[in-house]
């Protein structure tokens, strides 16, 4: 999901008050270390590329008791109190939410989300970094809307391996659930410009 860089406000949230009105606002908004960033409307590209990879998900997983969630599903990293919306998510556990209102999952097993580029550097990064820190998560994709590439990071006990795909031609497994996902098949209709 893309998010604008700079704060909504210069105040500092507590959890509590970013989730009372994360609820009730018309727009989304992430949360860390207690700042609030907006997330503006997604591009074609961006959102083409995270459907594809959600019907090709649910394909494979429709008979299994895995969820898959869109990106209106906020994650929390409850060692960091950040909350997040990645584009795609999957769960195969039993799904933990942080209350009663359903809407904010704590363990997810495959977290994916689509590049932009304003927030390649944060996606890889310091956002990375935060969901290293979930027990649950097994698997992490970012894929790029500009170009063919895929990054696939798999967790192995104590490091994250890092396989990269740049064509269409390829296909990659996430081993954690047990499904593959070719590149042809997420990035049917997505036009590149050419450079």
């Amino acid at each position: 999901m893309e998010t604008i860089e700079t704060n909504v406000a210069q105040v500092f949230l507590s959890p509590e008050e970013y989730l009372a009105r994360e609820r009730k606002a018309l727009t989304k908004s992430e949360y860390r270390s207690g700042q609030v960033y907006a997330l503006p409307g997604a591009s074609r590209k961006h959102n083409i590329i995270a459907v594809h990879v959600s019907g090709e998900l649910y394909i494979q997983l429709k008979e299994r008791s895995c969820e898959i969630y869109t990106n209106d599903m906020r994650v929390k990293v409850s060692s960091t109190g950040t909350y997040t919306y990645p584009d795609v998510v999957v769960v195969c556990e039993e799904p933990q939410f942080e209350d009663s209102h359903f809407d904010t999952l704590l363990n997810p097993t495959v977290l994916i989300e689509v590049l932009s580029p304003s927030t390649a550097a944060y996606d890889r990064g310091e956002k990375f970094a935060s969901y290293q820190k979930l027990d649950s998560l097994c698997e992490y994709v970012l894929i790029s809307q500009d170009k063919v590439c895929v990054e696939h990071y798999l967790r192995q006990e104590q490091t994250w391996d890092l396989t990269e795909f740049h064509f269409l031609s390829d296909l990659f497994r996430l081993t954690s659930i047990g499904c593959e996902l070719s590149l042809q098949a997420i990035y049917a209709k997505v036009q590149f410009s050419e450079e």
